[in-house]
């Protein structure tokens, strides 16, 4: 019998704060006679916000007395309550979560937003969630062909890059349409810091719109560099995020996907103070630039890409083959350790494991990448190695194959019986991750894989 979770998603953006209600089914998509298959089989939109402009006290401080009161009219409106919440996600994207008390808003929303409903932000994550909520990730599914997805918001531009419907790479530039904010007169009102040494419009001048087309233009050619159409010069490290680690890589793609506030733009001209900054133009830019000369598409959702992403496809299933004992869920906001496949093999495992838990100040999720035993004396083997490693607190543990519960009931041998122990497969998770883990659903339990990450500038 197929089961049934609800699921929020929250995108508290550069530019505009949406909510959406959705409904996520769960079905066991496996025989009779072999290991259940849990999947999210159906994803169902309940309930859609409208898009409310994201309150600010000022510059640098969001208010988030102002956002918890519309999140608390738009739960009403849905007609749901926190405790009927089982899943979904909360972020806050773009230069929104570099304001100074982000993260005071991030822990008042996620308390507020239900017991599994999780408080996340980072671009890789956006990135994803705004491919696979404008549609980009199915499309590249259906059609073999490789996508490159833009979601061009407020203040950032998060990149996926898509080959035969898997996410392969991710990016950010500081690519948006809020970096400037006008008045109804033309008048400059706010520069983004991340602006410095790309224009001279300064506060309280008038912005000419050969000035305005200008610095949209300049904005444009760093996503055409970010693509591979053009060489990469100085801007595109000048724009590229400090989240992103390293250069950006050419990410070339037949076709070019666009979501985001700024994708409205780029389809249909706009009279260019309609929205108080320079979105018009940027989406004018694009559209006269590179990336619109070969195939590209707007995606099936554009302003709400991202929140869909976050309500439908921000959680997922782990592995049937499960186990776990004495373990209250949820679980939220596990820091994850990884040891590699060739860490894995050395003597000194014990210590290696014992020093990287040593520099968490809570309970962590050990995550083992590249495991897979060809017999089961290795499983027992690396339980009494981790036995022996982790003294104190739950044990949590992932794998790849679907070898948790041999590992998870080897482990509960060489353990004492109260101990909390939950081991779970067919997770792929990486140093810097935060899981979250729900309570079970059939033999599965659902998850949601995260990256916690607040800039500082």
């Amino acid at each position: 019998m197929a089961e049934v979770l609800r699921s929020v998603g929250l995108d508290v953006g550069t530019t505009t704060t949406q909510l959406i209600v959705s409904e996520l089914t769960i079905e066991n998509k496996s025989s009779a006679f072999t290991v259940p298959e849990m999947t999210i089989a159906q994803r169902r939109i309940l309930y859609k916000s409208p898009v409310h402009f994201t309150p600010l006290l000022d510059d640098a401080h969001v208010n988030g007395d102002a956002i918890r009161q519309i999140v608390t009219a738009e739960y009403e409106k849905a007609g749901i309550t926190r405790e009927s919440v089982d899943t979904g996600a909360m972020i806050i994207t773009g230069e929104t979560s570099r304001k100074e008390n982000a993260q005071a808003v991030l822990a008042a929303l996620s308390d507020f937003a239900g017991e599994f409903v999780v408080a996340t932000a980072g671009p890789d994550l956006e990135s994803i969630l705004a491919a696979r909520g404008a549609g980009a990730v199915d499309y590249s599914a259906k059609t073999g062909k490789t996508v490159l997805h833009m979601d061009i918001g407020g203040g950032t531009s998060n990149l996926a890059l898509i080959e035969d419907g898997r996410i392969t790479g991710t990016g950010c530039l500081n690519v948006g349409g809020r970096l400037l904010k006008l008045d109804e007169a033309g008048n400059i009102t706010y520069v983004s810091p991340v602006l410095s040494g790309l224009t001279d419009l300064r506060i309280g001048q008038h912005a000419t719109p050969e000035k305005i087309a200008q610095l949209a233009q300049r904005l444009a050619q760093a996503l055409e560099m970010a693509a591979g159409l053009t060489e990469p010069t100085r801007l595109l490290d000048c724009l590229t995020t400090r989240e992103t680690v390293g250069a950006l890589p050419p990410m070339k793609a037949e076709v070019i996907s666009f979501s985001g506030g700024v994708a409205d733009c780029i389809k249909d001209e706009h009279p260019p103070l309609s929205f108080g900054d320079i979105g018009p133009a940027l989406g004018s830019a694009i559209r006269r630039s590179k990336l619109c000369q070969g195939e590209y598409v707007l995606g099936q959702e554009t302003i709400r890409a991202t929140v869909i992403g976050a309500g439908c496809h921000s959680a997922q299933l782990s592995g049937s083959t499960v186990y776990h004992r004495n373990v209250i869920f949820p679980l939220k906001n596990l820091p994850v350790v990884t040891v590699s496949p060739s860490e894995q093999e050395q003597p000194n495992l014990p210590d290696l494991i014992r020093s990287r838990f040593a520099a968490q100040d809570t309970a962590a999720v050990l995550a083992l990448p590249g495991f897979s035993p060809a017999e089961y004396p290795r499983i027992v083997t690396l339980a009494e190695k981790i036995a022996q490693s982790i003294p104190d607190g739950p044990v949590y543990l992932t794998l790849e194959p679907d070898m948790a519960k041999a590992l998870g009931q080897a482990l509960a041998l060489r353990m004492p019986p109260g101990r909390p122990l939950l081991c779970l497969d067919r997770l792929r998770l990486e140093d810097g991750s935060y899981l979250d883990v729900g309570a079970p659903v059939g033999p599965a339990l659902p998850v949601v894989i995260k990256t916690l990450i607040l800039a500082t500038h």
